[in-house]
């Protein structure tokens, strides 16, 4: 799994839960991961059906060989550590609270003396 990077300092808080303010970040991070499915799932069907490559019955009969299902589980742990990134910041922000955030190194940064 790759690391992100992620920006530091006061992140902004649009309800007065912070726990609701990580639920709203998670569920529309969901609805882009979604979006973006739906949109390659219809491109695929599309060049599927157009090609005469696409046949519906084989979607619920293939297999996946080991090679397969090792990406494909590869790819859900990132698909959920994009969804839960919001949390992974909270816990970086308590395991690592020497780290700065962007608002103690602008003023560090910006000093050229």
């Amino acid at each position: 799994m790759s690391s992100q990077r992620t920006a530091k300092g006061k992140k902004p808080a649009y309800f007065a839960d912070p726990a609701t303010d990580k639920l709203l970040q998670m569920v529309i991070t969901l609805a882009g991961e979604l979006s973006v499915v739906r949109d390659r799932l219809d491109l695929v069907e599309r060049l599927a059906t157009e090609t005469g490559a696409f046949d519906r019955s084989k979607l619920e009969t293939m297999s996946l060989n080991q090679a397969d299902i090792i990406e494909r589980d590869a790819n859900r742990a990132d698909f959920v550590a994009r969804v839960l990134r919001v949390l992974d910041q909270d816990l970086e922000e308590i395991t690592n609270p020497e780290a700065r955030g962007f608002d103690e190194l602008v003023p560090i940064l910006g000093n050229t003396d």
